[in-house]
């Protein structure tokens, strides 16, 4: 117990339970994930807005989907030369792995910028 700190709590025990309600809540999110408006800036409060509110005050659907919003692309880290053109490095599928890769970055002119499929990587040219 004295190696347990103050509280008495085992620290390893506390990690399991820490790691159990983390994939319980991923659980729940990925449920509720189709009921979840990604457009919005408040993800809890859409969901929320959309049990809540009458079927008239609710704001209308955009018709078409951009690429950007619905995922299509990929994560590119790309460096500037000195004349600005980009070249792209690396690619990846989502931005949790780009900016892993990223991370330990000291160039300023590596960048990571998501790339919509069929965009030709010369936007990402310095202008």
């Amino acid at each position: 117990m004295a190696t347990n700190g103050p509280f008495g709590i085992d620290p390893e025990e506390f990690e399991r339970a820490l790691r159990e309600a983390g994939i319980e809540v991923r659980d729940l999110i990925a449920k509720a994930g189709e009921y979840i408006d990604r457009t919005s800036a408040n993800p809890l409060g859409s969901l929320f807005s959309q049990f809540i509110q009458p079927e008239r005050t609710r704001p209308p659907k955009s018709e078409g989907e951009t690429t950007g919003e619905t995922g299509s692309g990929v994560w590119a880290i790309y460096t500037l030369d000195d004349t600005g053109a980009a070249r792209v490095d690396q690619v990846f599928p989502t931005e949790l792995e780009a900016l892993r890769a990223h991370r330990d970055n000291t160039d300023e002119r590596r960048r990571v910028r998501f790339l919509p499929y069929g965009v030709p990587a010369s936007v990402l040219d310095a202008t």
